[in-house]
């Protein structure tokens, strides 16, 4: 979960690396959610329509009005540009084998390979989550920081508290499009587990050797997943045909997305779709 650079009124997403502006626009099989009138709850219906659709014909959607402040999205782009810029050492030090059944912690570059068989994924990550350092169960804990990075680990972790509370309103969105109660899923949403995770695409170039992405086909493992890009773009989508479409960032918006859990949750119903990350603009890409 991180957020997306984007210009008011223009039309345009900024890149990283002083990179010129590139003009996006939705695919035609993705559709743009206005979610504002069900968090505001004034037409809650109508967003819950459309994201059942969304989810049930392609597993992926934008959404729109969705709370989130340009300065914390642009926030948390920032601070993953800082943490991964930081001394090889550093990141090393956190290395999310260090934290046990937590699993908190950094993830070097093309240790995780999510289409191992294939593909070696050219990114590194850092996850983190709620800062729960008493708690005695698997996936809860203390996240590891970086040494006098107090104002990273306050950013972070307002932005990961805003992020849990917008994804209980996606849920609610969920069960109405369902036909459900609003508060379906509520019980099984009282101390979730969540990932905020924070990447870097290094550059790749514009030819790759085969078997090198940023990021392998794959279905994410959790319920729902909401995605920030920066500028530069790279996300590509399975369509129902079997074309791979990009899915480029607009502004405004998230990229949401449904993962396995979702389609145990909804009896298949909902069923999540691979995509994968192309990152050959020759320029470093964070999401």
């Amino acid at each position: 979960m991180t957020e997306t650079t984007q210009k008011k009124a223009t039309g345009h997403v900024p890149v990283a690396d002083g990179a010129a502006p590139v003009e996006a626009a939705a695919p035609a099989e993705i559709p743009v959610v206005d979610i504002g009138p069900l968090l505001d709850g004034s037409d809650p219906m109508t967003p819950a329509r459309q994201i059942h659709a969304a989810f049930r014909d392609v597993g992926f959607m934008y959404i729109k009005n969705h709370g989130i402040s340009e300065a914390e999205r642009q926030g948390m782009l920032d601070r993953a540009a800082e943490f991964f810029a930081l001394p090889d050492a550093v990141k090393q030090a956190l290395h999310i084998e260090r934290s046990g059944r937590t699993l908190r912690g950094y993830i070097p570059l093309s240790a995780e390979n999510l289409d191992p068989g294939v593909n070696v994924d050219l990114k590194e990550a850092y996850d983190l989550g709620a800062e729960e350092p008493d708690a005695d169960l698997p996936f809860f804990g203390a996240n590891p920081w970086p040494e006098g990075w107090e104002d990273g680990k306050r950013e972070v972790l307002a932005y990961h508290d805003k992020m849990v509370r917008l994804t209980r309103q996606l849920f609610r969105g969920v069960a109405l499009g369902l036909g459900l109660d609003a508060d379906h899923f509520a019980p099984i949403l009282r101390h979730p587990i969540t990932v905020l995770r924070l990447q870097h695409y290094p550059p790749q170039e514009p030819d790759p050797e085969p078997g090198t992405t940023g990021c392998g086909a794959h279905t994410d493992y959790g319920s729902l997943t909401i995605l920030g890009q920066d500028g530069i773009g790279g996300l590509q989508v399975r369509a129902k045909s079997g074309a791979w479409i990009d899915v480029p960032p607009l502004p405004g918006t998230f990229i949401v997305n449904i993962g396995d859990l979702m389609e145990v949750l909804t009896n298949g119903i909902y069923t999540a779709t691979l995509h994968r990350v192309i990152n050959t603009h020759g320029l470093r890409r964070y999401s």
